[in-house]
């Protein structure tokens, strides 16, 4: 522990903004000049646990309140995330003199290019390798993207990885760059030749966007043209009328966690056999409480909303075809 008669007004500080807490904290250090930070960085560096009741000293000591959670553990680290959850990297470089020739030194970083792949194609690198490792990849990327990740991912490959993530302590910089390497040459080098599922995607994207009709024509202008590997964007293409095309097993799957409303909305207007298709696969009662409201008039609807829900369902299936629940029955055509 840390005497308190031996800390100095910086380390004081310090063990302040730490027991604040990173919402508080973060909007002080806006305030504070770059050799404060400075200052702040290499005190929190020398310090250790503090007992509650020093502590309590410390804030008297300041005339400032501070919310219970008490106690406060080597600072060095929680520092640093309250600097870098604030600061911009380029401010914290300035800050700690880093930067200038140093950061061009040796390639350049692999994780922003790793985010841009396709994450069905990391996942597939990833299925071959340990649980742990695949755990410090999906740490370093973006959240956004490691969750794109996990989802491309078997259930149990997916729930063992969280685990270790979540038990995962600080990794040595000489263990990350060898999977850096490993990434480079196993992942990234093939990607600009071999890997344009990316781009598939991108399109598919754009294509579910549009009218069922409006998709297969620009698919069919696309074909004309003599545009390469289509099987792979029709594969990821699907819209609420593909929903007849669906097993029922399948449907079952997707109208289990919808909304009677969001239903309800998209089957306005709805054919026949897309109606059937729907309502032959949820249970009895809900079915009859979406019958009895389409049989009523609705007054100033909005055929854009109509559209809107129906893309929610589509989104809604794609996703789950991604986490594996079912296959999309373009998936099964172009297989």
């Amino acid at each position: 522990m840390t005497a308190l008669a031996t800390l100095t007004r910086a380390q004081k500080a310090a063990a302040i903004l730490v027991a604040m807490g990173k919402p508080s904290a973060s909007r002080l250090l806006k305030f504070f000049k770059q050799e404060e930070l400075k200052a702040l960085i290499e005190a929190a560096r020398l310090l250790r646990t503090i007992p509650q009741s020093d502590l309590e000293k410390i804030v008297a000591e300041f005339e400032a309140e501070f919310t219970e959670g008490a106690g406060l553990l080597d600072s060095a680290d929680d520092m640093n995330a309250l600097l870098n959850e604030s600061l911009s990297p380029e401010e914290m470089n300035a800050i700690m003199g880093r930067g200038g020739a140093k950061a061009q030194d040796g390639p350049p970083p692999v994780w922003p290019e790793l985010e841009r792949v396709d994450p069905a194609r990391i996942g597939t690198f990833l299925v071959g390798e340990h649980p742990q490792i695949a755990a410090v990849i999906l740490s370093k990327l973006a959240p956004s993207a490691a969750a794109n990740v996990l989802l491309s991912l078997e259930k149990e490959m997916r729930a063992e990885i969280i685990k270790r993530m979540m038990s995962m302590g600080t990794v040595p910089e000489a263990a990350t760059r060898i999977v850096e390497n490993q990434l480079r040459s196993r992942v990234l080098s093939e990607r600009a030749s071999k890997d344009i599922s990316a781009g598939q995607s991108r399109v598919a994207s754009l294509l579910n966007e549009m009218d069922k009709s409006q998709a297969e024509e620009l698919m069919q202008d696309l074909e004309q043209q003599g545009a390469a590997d289509l099987d792979g964007i029709r594969a990821r293409m699907f819209s609420f009328d593909d929903v007849v095309f669906l097993s029922q097993k399948a449907r079952v799957a997707l109208f289990d966690g919808l909304s009677t409303e969001l239903l309800t909305l998209c089957l306005r207007g709805a054919p026949p056999e897309m109606a059937e298709a729907v309502l032959s696969s949820i249970g009895a009662r809900t079915r009859r409480m979406i019958e009895t409201e389409l049989a009523q008039e609705v007054d100033g609807l909005i055929m854009a909303d109509v559209m809107n829900a129906r893309r929610t369902v589509a989104s809604t299936a794609i996703r789950m075809s991604l986490e594996g629940v079912f296959e999309l029955p373009n998936a099964q055509n172009a297989a």
